[in-house]
């Protein structure tokens, strides 16, 4: 009985009816090509919809594998370090559908050829960073802007209605339908730059990413000028510095003590920057991290405030404490360490816990349960190219007993043995119950330097900084290896 109920209580717990029946509401595709097709069909669903509501006939193209490629978004260099000061994070709301829109960029405003030969003067005619060339809304609105815009009020009106709703079933449905809107409307500029799809067009997706790139910039130049030093006729004492961009955002340090004045400063930069761009570009103040660890690209750490008298959450991006590829062990120290530098405001005692930890672990005082790595068996053994742990461990558990091992689709925890260091890691890997049973030693050297050196060298290098340069002994040992030497001095 329980078997029947699970897989109930998981489909109410994902919502997955709910949000395939929406799914198939806003792109007028059956539920079982969301199961068996991908994102194209659906765009070209919607194509169709409103292609025939607008009396236009859609070309049918052989799809040809072609070598074209453009240049995608703009990441700004990221300021590595640890900030004790507020860092406000800007974002552009539904960044490449709102371009689309504003610059009318669509299949049936593409020029090709000269201006004249179509009858369009110089000013009929936009051209875009890329150099390509589209006719304004004015003379010809384009189909891709009318269905994004179709879906963006949409998804809109559907949040609207759910901050308003309080029945928990029809709040259900409402987020489930607001999902995919923004999933809809964020395949259109994909669905245009598959070389391999549908109804690809290299002059639409490259213009997308142009004024992507172009907007960026824009951005952390007006934020950097306008909250210069001095502000507000001395009044706001802020100093405006972009830290780090990606794509559709920017993080800056406005240079304010307290969470609530860069929360206000975060609000007049989004209002003040979106003047420069054609609406529907919008830029909004989203959050503040206080403080921030800022790592590399795309990975950071920080205190999340969504309002100025508590954080919502430590919010980590990039790090290994959620991947399910690394033992335990990686999850709960890096967890225990990023608490410690942000909650507690102490690198120090970060790092002594650190320290603490791979002591343990070298003088084996760390539970196997912490040590136990898992993966996926997808294929059988001689379907990979190279041999693998847990594939490796899988043959060796069938040869044992083949009642109990490991099948297709499982998940193969193991741990990795002292075998000696020439030994390849594959022929390492072991069952955790074989391991009790037969009590064989961990190899707990593998684990400091495959498991742990590199992420903790990673949330550590932005705050040692120079004393962990002076520290290494040539300068061509990594930082990892530096690591590891330093957590070895702990034993």
């Amino acid at each position: 009985m329980k078997d029947a109920y699970l897989p109930l209580k998981l489909l109410q717990k994902l919502m997955s009816i709910i949000n395939y029946i929406e799914m198939a509401r806003v792109t007028g595709v059956p539920l079982d090509y969301l199961l068996s097709r991908g994102q194209q069909v659906k765009v070209m669903s919607q194509i169709l919809r409103k292609a025939k509501s607008l009396h236009f006939f859609l070309p049918v193209i052989d799809i040809v594998q072609a070598d074209d490629t453009y240049e995608g978004a703009t990441v700004i260099d990221p300021i590595r370090g640890f900030y004790n000061t507020p860092i406000a994070t800007l974002d552009f709301a539904s960044l490449y559908p709102s371009i689309m829109i504003a610059h009318n960029l669509c299949y049936t405003t593409l020029i090709r050829g000269s201006n004249a030969f179509h009858n369009l003067s110089d000013s009929d005619v936009e051209v875009t960073p890329s150099n390509n060339r589209f006719v304004k809304s004015n003379i010809r609105r384009g189909l891709l802007p009318q269905v994004l815009e179709d879906l963006l009020n949409a998804r809109k009106q559907a949040k609207n209605d759910l901050k308003n709703e309080q029945d928990p079933f029809r709040r259900m449905v409402l987020n489930g339908r607001q999902l995919a809107l923004k999933i809809s409307a964020n395949s259109v500029y994909g669905f245009t730059g598959a070389s391999v799809g549908k109804l690809p067009c290299l002059e639409i997706s490259q213009s997308v990413t142009a004024y992507g790139r172009q907007m960026i910039d824009l951005t952390k130049s007006a934020v950097e000028q306008i909250y210069k030093e001095g502000y507000l006729d001395g009044k706001c004492p802020c100093d405006a510095q972009v830290i780090y961009g990606d794509t559709d955002s920017v993080m800056v340090k406005f240079g304010v003590k307290d969470v609530k004045a860069a929360m206000e400063l975060g609000l007049h930069a989004a209002t003040e920057v979106s003047k420069k761009f054609i609406p529907p570009i919008k830029l909004e103040f989203e959050k503040v991290y206080s403080p921030f660890l800022l790592i590399n690209k795309k990975r950071y750490a920080g205190l999340y405030f969504t309002r100025p008298e508590k954080h919502d959450k430590i919010d980590c991006k990039g790090l290994e404490t959620v991947r399910r590829d690394n033992c335990p062990l990686v999850s709960k120290v890096l967890s225990t360490c990023l608490e410690k530098m942000l909650l507690e405001g102490d690198a120090t005692s970060a790092l002594e816990h650190a320290k603490k930890v791979i002591s343990d672990l070298l003088c084996n005082r760390i539970d196997i349960s912490e040590l136990i790595i898992t993966k996926e068996l997808t294929r059988s053994s001689n379907a990979y190219a190279a041999k693998q742990a847990h594939v490796v461990l899988a043959e060796r558990m069938r040869e044992r007993d083949s009642g109990s091992a490991p099948r297709l689709g499982d998940r193969v925890p193991y741990v990795i043995v002292a075998k000696g260091q020439k030994v390849p890691a594959y022929e390492k890997a072991e069952d955790p119950i074989y391991v009790l049973q037969n009590n064989i030693p961990i190899d707990t050297a593998y684990y400091l330097e495959n498991q742990l050196a590199k992420p903790l060298a990673r949330i550590f290098e932005p705050i040692l900084g120079d004393k962990a340069e002076s520290i290494l002994t040539s300068n061509t040992l990594k930082l990892e290896n530096f690591m590891v030497l330093l957590f070895r001095q702990a034993t």
